[in-house]
């Protein structure tokens, strides 16, 4: 482990809240990995959670008690809970079983664990971990959603095999590296400079391109742009160098990123080329698929002889160009793909078209909004299985999104 990794939260008070799940072993493993970063880590324990791990292993881990009561005489004299719930910098739940979700969704309190949970006014993060048939329950859902709603982060869960024989699917735990990721991706204040993608590279499309009918039109689409720049403005917070190549649109430059606009397709690729290498390529630009042979010089006119022909030409396809690079191909390449029908079907199709790792989907037909809009409803399109994310923010989806590639690029370097 380097220095900057040994000192990333250094001076980071983490509370780690440990539910009632086979997974909570990985907790012992996820407290070691906290505080060889240079976190102080306080442990709450479910009684669920006990059935599984002694709060003397998670006490001895994390060099000190380990708190599973609500009315334990020691610790309650002055409040303890609440001490436990404000003197935090993160509230991280790990393994976060259905119960516990649900507990939070609901503003329940009736144990330690939860009492925590509602007295907290810090940063949350969880690590979602169950069967697959309970991750995917509409209860279950609905609580993801007003979580997310209220502010909640969510690492993880991850699709492989359970602990029960013969059950497979999106319900594992992630694992600790990509916690950390998360945790050090949640804490990354939007002016620092150590965070989980600290002395890395990234590279951010966004918006449309304009593509010259005459000097006067043009052929486009309803990008705003948004979803990209809110992209930039994550990766920066998380410590990583951003270019962002941008068509034209109407926001202002993230604090910390390297903005380049462009107008056209061939001036995005070429731009895009020039940044290379980099580690992480985030395709969000809406590129216009075709271009206008010949623009005209002049304003076109109506005339007597009727409509003018426009003859089009394919535009460079940035996305597969960069997939398919040769000797600067990042590390990670990730697509997005606006879709009006058969999103996940047509998604697919692209990841394996394109050649990239990732397709971010999402339905942009016009009653949704998204198109331009403040929110977004994306599926995550990875090689393992597909992931769908509920309705929220374009700010948390990138925030979200830049978690997952922090815990990504980490879990591919252990």
């Amino acid at each position: 482990m380097t220095e900057i990794d040994q000192n990333r939260l250094h001076g980071r008070n983490i509370l780690l809240i440990i539910g009632g799940g086979i997974a909570a072993y990985k907790s012992l493993d996820l407290i070691r990995r906290l505080r060889e970063r240079g976190a102080t880590v306080r442990v709450v324990m479910t009684r669920a959670a006990q059935e599984f791990i002694t709060p003397l292993s998670a006490g001895a881990v994390a060099g000190g008690h380990a708190y599973v009561d609500l009315f334990d005489s020691r610790t309650e004299f002055d409040i303890g809970h609440i001490r436990l719930a404000r003197d935090t910098d993160l509230v991280v739940v790990a393994p976060a079983t259905a119960d516990l979700m649900a507990k939070m969704a609901g503003g329940h309190a009736d144990d330690l664990a939860s009492t925590v949970l509602l007295a907290t006014d810090k940063p949350t993060l969880i690590a979602p971990a169950m069967n697959p048939r309970m991750w995917s329950n509409a209860a279950t859902r609905r609580n993801l959603a007003q979580l997310i709603a209220d502010g909640v982060a969510i690492v993880g869960p991850n699709a492989g095999e359970m602990a029960e024989l013969g059950e497979a699917g999106a319900g594992r735990m992630a694992e600790p590296l990509e916690i950390v990721a998360a945790v050090e991706a949640r804490l990354a204040a939007r002016h620092e400079t150590i965070g989980p993608l600290s002395g890395r590279r990234v590279l951010v499309t966004a918006g449309p391109t304009h593509e010259p009918i005459d000097p006067v039109r043009y052929i486009a689409n309803r990008s705003s742009g948004k979803q990209g720049f809110a992209i930039a403005r994550a990766a920066a917070a998380a410590g990583a160098g951003v270019t962002l190549v941008a068509g034209p649109v109407a926001l202002a430059d993230p604090s910390g990123v390297t903005v380049i606009r462009v107008e056209g397709a061939r001036e995005m690729l070429a731009e895009v080329e020039r940044a290379l290498p980099v580690d992480v390529a985030v395709f969000a630009a809406a590129v216009a698929d075709w271009r206008v042979a010949e623009p005209g010089a002049q304003k076109l006119k109506k005339g007597a002889s009727g409509t003018p022909k426009l003859a089009l030409v394919e535009n460079p396809d940035i996305l597969a160009t960069v997939a398919q690079h040769k000797s600067k191909r990042p590390r990670l390449v990730i697509g997005f793909a606006a879709e009006t029908e058969h999103v996940i079907e047509n998604a697919r199709a692209k990841l394996d078209r394109k050649g990239c790792d990732w397709i971010v989907a999402n339905d942009v037909s016009p009653a949704t909004g998204i198109m331009g809009g403040e929110r977004n409803s994306v599926h995550l399109i990875t090689p393992d299985g597909v992931e769908s994310w509920p309705n929220d923010a374009k700010q948390n989806v990138a925030d979200m999104l830049v978690a997952r590639i922090a815990a990504t690029l980490a879990a591919t370097e252990k």
